[in-house]
């Protein structure tokens, strides 16, 4: 773990103070959320980029909220969602165990299609448990700064790929104007709540703060630099997706072309591609869809089994700076583990129904669940009055509550209607 001293100063290279925003970035911003982007554009063309732009402020709102909580008072975000009561713990202690291993299936499937649309000589599920355990190898450690660096690399290799391939479609600028003006087209809603909801991760955005922790900036004099960090983290963010909506605005809707839904997408896109501009273009396009994938199963191996080491610590009474709350330590290594090897059995198996809907409806709920835990963590006495939130800040948090809680109750109608 990074020296909890450490901090950046004039001497040190300039982006030595961007790395955790790019982290949680990486890290959210999967196939899934790339195939929905996508999809929008297919259906609306350009209507839906101001949901885009809405999205990455809303995330901004929500990351930078959990940043401050962990630097103006050394806590992490658990410990604060804690001081709430017990409450939290029935909610956040099944969530991230079924979500943990639902996700970790998910996230071999993705990696591994990935690989096998560009090197077939392997299975699906063969690529995939592959990539579960180099990111169990790569994670194992702890260290973040070799963590740090390889999921560096992947944004660029996804942000370089995306950024290609808009390109390549000509996009008309006039019509992209238009689309930050904000407008709903007839029947869109739950696209625009997806495309919004989905720029940028759900529970990897709690992680934050334990990666900030990681990299060292662990008081308040660390505050103006992770704004920065987060600001430009998803100034990335928000181009990267605005590419993909491109994609699919200029070369989906305007030749009225559908794709397959999920991972399968990224793979029907590449193929679009390369009937277009040549194999070349196909294989880049593969090769950016892997490196999404792959940032997002490495972020969360890292991340999220940081969170639950964090919980499954407190909850025990240990203290904040036991070895078992932090990387590298036992229950850290459990989650990873949890995370790569018994999910192997679904790559095989298939996905059992009430595990998948579970998963759906706490995973539905996280996202209300941090808007308003934030809304009442900051502004209360457990952070100092100068790093309480503002009252921009209070509007914009309550405007996501409101948002994310409308995906929410869509997704569990949907989900709990197909039971019936």
């Amino acid at each position: 773990m990074a020296n909890r001293n450490d901090h950046p100063t004039a001497a040190e290279p300039k982006w030595n103070i961007v790395g955790p925003g790019l982290v949680v970035a990486a890290t959210g911003v999967g196939a899934a959320d790339l195939i929905a982007t996508t999809v929008a554009g297919s259906k609306y063309g350009y209507a839906l980029l101001w949901a885009v732009i809405a999205g990455c402020i809303m995330k901004v709102i929500l990351v930078e909220g959990a940043g401050r909580y962990s630097l103006a008072t050394g806590n992490t975000i658990f410990e604060g969602w804690s001081s709430l009561g017990r409450w939290t713990h029935w909610y956040f202690g099944p969530y991230i165990v079924i979500w943990g291993f639902v996700y970790g299936a998910a996230a071999m499937a993705g990696t591994g299609l990935a690989l096998y649309s560009l090197f077939p000589f392997l299975s699906v599920a063969v690529w995939g448990i592959l990539s579960g355990l180099a990111g169990l190898a790569l994670v194992w450690s702890g260290r973040y700064d070799l963590f740090e660096k390889v999921l560096t690399v992947m944004v660029v290799l996804m942000f370089v790929t995306m950024i290609v391939a808009a390109a390549c479609t000509l996009p008309n600028l006039g019509e992209i104007l238009t689309g930050l003006v904000p407008t709903i087209p007839q029947g869109a809603m739950i696209n625009v709540l997806s495309v919004a909801g989905g720029v940028g991760g759900t529970i990897t955005l709690a992680a934050y703060g334990y990666w900030l922790r990681e990299k060292g900036w662990t008081t308040p004099r660390f505050m103006r630099v992770m704004r920065l960090d987060n600001g430009i983290a998803y100034l990335v963010t928000g181009l990267f997706v605005i590419a993909t909506l491109i994609v699919g605005a200029e070369l989906l809707h305007s030749a009225g072309i559908a794709i397959g839904g999920g991972d399968q997408g990224m793979v029907d896109l590449a193929g679009v591609l390369g009937e277009r501009y040549g194999t070349f273009m196909s294989k880049l396009f593969l090769l950016g869809f892997f490196a999404a994938s792959m940032s997002s199963l490495v972020g969360v191996w890292n991340g999220v089994s940081l969170m639950f080491a964090d919980f499954a610590g407190h909850v025990q009474g240990k203290p904040h700076d036991h070895p078992d709350r932090l990387a590298g330590g036992r229950y850290y290594k459990a989650y990873i583990f949890w995370l790569t090897v018994p999910p192997m059995a679904m790559m095989f198996l298939g996905k059992p129904v009430y595990l998948i809907l579970a998963y759906g409806v706490l995973g539905s709920l996280f996202m209300p669940f941090m808007a308003i835990t934030l809304l009442w963590i900051l502004n209360t006495d457990r952070v100092p009055a100068q790093w309480r939130n503002k009252p921009l800040t209070n509007l914009m948090l309550v405007i996501c509550a409101l948002a994310f809680l409308a995906l929410a109750v869509n997704e569990l109608y949907t989900r709990l209607s197909g039971l019936f």
